[in-house]
């Protein structure tokens, strides 16, 4: 059986297995469309929201990232995780107790003011929209790969599938799909990681493997990687950075942003009480260590065996790098992944010098210039998306073909789990709390849930088209996301839950200025509206107010978005008794009702 034949039956499958669930757990009512009832178990919860949370981002372009950006990109790894233990500690119960839908549900009600509702729809549609950029770029990377069609087809494809399953099936259907996606994406991701740690190092389990020794050339495997790399002008794997400011303003970024995410917030009024809040918390914290704890080790694996697939003889331990690097890969006699992932143009290569060998090397590096120019080497000649690393590994270390086949199916879950997550909190927003809570009070429930499912269409079509053409690689659109959310719906989350005295002026206000400051900032490198072109400043470092890139301002946006909201507030007094009573009450979480149809 050909490998394009067994993609076809691990991703055929896969999608039969999602859109049989969907039919089989059908949103019948608004209740179950949004929140699955209410009645959904905290480990079946925990899973799906590890599936919800852990998108294309994490699966695809997170190892990817790792493996080009060394210790720098551990800041991935540091504040999606930290921002998860944010979440699960200071806002899930709290919501839960709340018994809400939405979030902008929780923020009309708790600061009294549909003005404040709408803010918080707006916040959200722009988070969630930038977010599921990020999860179609992957889900076309996966999908032009493995069945081998253009990547613009399979941001298409991928766009029917998740319109088919999430419109139709809603919170409910979605949280049993999540269930089945988080099996095929944590099976899939470890699986060829082991094969890959057995084939190169002395250990089993990826995350020992990683700290463990190269069988091929007896050093440690962090030790060959730093040497192999630096030999073509790339700073050390394990290098420090300068910028520190930078890298802690991303992590905090990240955390925030993961704390404020909508689509996973809402994950936490699909359980019974308050305690099942918890509990699926902690339970998702596993599911989803599996998987990070294992992506440094895949990270730096691809590294090596990417830079050895063109310099073969960099493999062992060798008395002279120059002459390692002098036997670079006769282009013509290059591997079949190679081949296979340049039809999809995700992998290109230019001959500079006319020697039908592939250098690949750091061109920028001007402190290595010399040793290139004396190597022969006139521009590196080989670009690799890096968000193709994970998914060519496989194909890289010669793994077995059903091996390719299940990581085709796990990296096309891991993206369509979240984007079904982000369309669901998108529509939600839509149909309830614009349309039934300040347009249309009156509309039937019927009607509701037609809105709901038109509006995730519509999403569909625009994250489609944007995703075409995205701001970054998967991980970086995806972190401008994260940016959104921590400047606009993580500072006024926290301050309705332990502010007792904020008002609506105050969160109003803050909502605004962490938000417009956010977007103008990162608009004004990345493009206006992500479109390309349109940025006002080259994104580079030298341009960068204080050194803080786009993808780190989030954390700025929301000190802005608490200084403004508390200087407002205390301007123009403190909430109204009720209000402040309320509050009360849900600080002190000792049960919960029914998410509230209202």
């Amino acid at each position: 059986m050909s490998q394009y034949a067994i993609n076809l039956l691990f991703v055929g499958g896969s999608f039969a297995l999602y859109i049989g669930i969907a039919i089989w757990a059908r949103a019948g009512s608004t209740k179950e469309f949004y929140v699955a009832g209410g009645g959904v178990h905290p480990v079946t919860n925990g899973m799906a929201t590890a599936a919800d949370w852990m998108s294309a981002a994490s699966f695809i372009s997170m190892a990817g990232l790792l493996a080009s950006g060394g210790y720098f990109a551990s800041s991935f790894l540091m504040g999606w995780t930290g921002g998860y233990v944010l979440l699960a500690l200071l806002l899930a119960p709290y919501l839960r107790k709340f018994g809400k839908f939405t979030v902008p549900d929780f923020i009309g009600d708790r600061f009294y003011s549909g003005t404040a509702r709408t803010i918080a729809v707006v916040c959200l549609i722009v988070a969630s929209v930038t977010y599921v950029i990020g999860q179609m770029a992957g889900a076309g990377v996966a999908f032009s790969r493995f069945l081998e069609v253009s990547n613009s087809a399979g941001i298409w494809i991928a766009a029917l599938i998740v319109f088919l399953y999430a419109v139709f099936g809603g919170m409910k259907g979605i949280t049993y799909t999540q269930v089945a996606q988080y099996v095929v994406l944590i099976v899939a991701y470890t699986i060829p990681a082991v094969f890959i740690t057995l084939q190169l190092t002395d250990a089993t389990i990826p995350m020992f493997g990683l700290f463990s020794t190269h069988t091929e050339s007896g050093l440690p495997l962090l030790v060959k990687l730093n040497q192999v790399v630096t030999e073509i002008g790339f700073s050390e794997y394990t290098a420090d950075i300068d910028n520190k400011l930078n890298m802690f303003l991303f992590t905090l970024s990240l955390m925030f942003g993961t704390a404020g995410l909508p689509h996973v917030i809402i994950r936490f009024f699909t359980v019974p009480k308050v305690a099942d809040a918890r509990w699926s918390a902690g339970w998702a914290l596993v599911f989803i260590a599996l998987l990070y704890l294992t992506a440094p080790a895949v990270g730096s694996m691809a590294r090596l065996n990417l830079v050895t697939t063109v310099f073969p003889d960099a493999a062992g331990q060798v008395e002279s790098y120059e002459d390692a690097m002098s036997n670079a890969l006769v282009y013509d006699e290059r591997p079949e992944w190679i081949k296979t992932w340049e039809v999809t143009g995700l992998i290109t290569y230019e001959d500079k010098n006319g020697d039908g060998l592939v250098q690949f090397y750091n061109d920028k590096n001007e402190a290595f210039a010399d040793t290139a120019e004396a190597r022969g080497w006139n521009g590196n000649e080989l670009v690799v998306n890096n968000d193709i690393l994970v998914l060519a590994n496989p194909e890289i270390a010669n793994l077995p073909p059903w091996v390719i086949g299940l990581i085709a199916a796990g990296g096309i879950a891991a993206a369509l789990s979240t984007a079904a997550g982000l369309l669901l909190a998108i529509s939600s927003a839509i149909s309830h709390d614009l349309i039934k809570k300040t347009i249309n009070p009156n509309i039937t429930e019927k009607g509701e849930m037609l809105a709901a499912r038109i509006s995730m269409a519509a999403a569909i079509l625009v994250a489609t088209f944007l995703g075409l053409n995205p701001p970054g690689f998967a991980a970086q659109t995806v972190a401008l996301a994260f940016g959104i959310a921590a400047a606009s719906l993580f500072p006024v989350l926290m301050m309705g839950i332990f502010s007792i005295t904020m008002n609506s002026k105050g969160a109003i206000a803050g909502m605004l200025a962490g938000l417009v400051t956010t977007l103008v900032y990162i608009f004004t490198f990345k493009g206006w509206f992500f479109i390309p072109g349109t940025n006002m400043l080259p994104d580079t470092v030298e341009f960068w107010l204080m050194g803080v890139s786009p993808l780190s301002f989030g954390a700025l946006g929301a000190l802005i978005n608490f200084a403004v909201a508390f200087a407002v507030c205390k301007a123009t007094g403190p909430a109204p008794a009720e209000i402040r009573e309320m509050v009360e009450n849900v600080r002190y979480p000792k049960g919960a009702g029914t998410a509230l149809d209202h």
